[in-house]
């Protein structure tokens, strides 16, 4: 399968590797030093086991129009960097070209093929102007929640921390054709990639740990142990989640685990720090909208009150503003 794959961060260049290694035809489109090592070198991966591989057989362009049509394009970037790219995909497009999106929280495709009074709906949190939607049909896209880890430790070199599982599924639940081969192509990878027939419930769920743990952790320079551990941080997310799963119900979502169970889970991942947190401490843009605004904007859509994820989002969003307004500053905890 002829795939593009956009962007060779944490994910796009673990999961562009493994494709390659499996023997599909794979073309990064990316920039600057990653574009450089990946020409000179290929795409290195670093296995959890400290086991590395290289996949040689890899493209690497910055030129979307030399990178032509593609069977599948595999959009790999964070959602607020989709909109830079989003003009150059239609490049990569022949008449039966998907897109799988593997970007956290709301997609900008949401109400599109769910049925129901919001069809059609744009999601302005992630697609101010509707324009993702013309630029990407929905009807190319196949939706993907994105769970395991991984980070960029050099340009061209991904070190795999955890996890194989990507679930796959049409935004109708439909068991086309198509999701099958994609499916079937993850899984010659050595990924598990079940085809779900509500990608939008399994979003959600990932969703729910994103939307609390991700701002609390950056405004307080807090691993999830941490949150967990201290009564009013872990209240703070209790409520923040029963919050959104009123949203979600409203939306026709029900969730297949438990509250207490989710931030049970997060309690068992340690001193980890969340890649928001990862973010503010490199001066990076963090993803707020996607993973919080998008929430708040789906409540008033349902009319649901969210009083504590309305407050989290202003917060967390003024201090992305602080940072910019500071030169792109970073904050990080330090001994005195």
């Amino acid at each position: 399968m002829k795939i593009a794959i956009i962007g060779a961060g944490a994910i796009g260049g673990y999961v562009g590797a493994r494709l390659a290694l499996a023997g599909e035809d794979v073309t990064f489109l990316v920039r600057g030093a990653n574009l450089q090592a990946i020409r000179a070198n290929g795409m290195r991966l670093v296995m959890n086991d400290g086991a590395e591989q290289v996949a040689r057989n890899v493209q690497a362009t910055d030129d979307y129009a030399q990178a032509g049509p593609q069977d599948l394009v595999i959009l790999a970037t964070k959602a607020h960097q989709v909109a830079a790219v989003a003009a150059d995909l239609p490049t990569l497009f022949g008449p039966e070209t998907a897109v799988v999106t593997m970007q956290n929280g709301i997609p900008f495709w949401y109400f599109h093929g769910a049925g129901g009074p919001l069809e059609g709906t744009a999601v302005r949190s992630v697609d101010a102007e509707g324009q993702l939607a013309k630029l990407i049909p929905p009807a190319r896209v196949i939706g993907c929640v994105v769970y395991p880890a991984s980070e960029l430790i050099a340009p061209g070199v991904v070190r795999h921390i955890e996890g194989e599982r990507f679930p796959l599924g049409e935004l109708d639940g439909s068991n086309s054709a198509r999701v099958v081969r994609i499916a079937e192509c993850f899984i010659r990878a050595g990924f598990k990639a079940p085809v779900l027939d509500n990608i939008r419930a399994e979003i959600w769920l990932k969703l729910w740990g994103n939307l609390t743990f991700n701002p609390i952790s950056s405004l307080t320079h807090s691993t999830l142990v941490d949150i967990c551990q201290y009564s009013p941080s872990r209240g703070l997310a209790a409520n923040m989640m029963r919050e959104a799963q009123l949203v979600a119900n409203k939306l026709g979502i029900e969730f297949r685990v438990p509250l207490d169970k989710r931030i049970a889970g997060a309690e068992k991942v340690g001193k980890h720090k969340t890649s928001m947190l990862q973010d503010i401490e490199a001066g990076r843009e963090p993803e707020i909208d996607a993973l919080v605004g998008s929430v708040a904007e789906l409540a008033r859509l349902t009319e649901t009150p969210t009083p504590h994820i309305d407050t989290v989002y202003a917060l967390v969003k003024l201090l992305a503003r602080s940072m910019v307004d500071g030169g792109n500053s970073r904050l990080r905890m330090q001994p005195a």
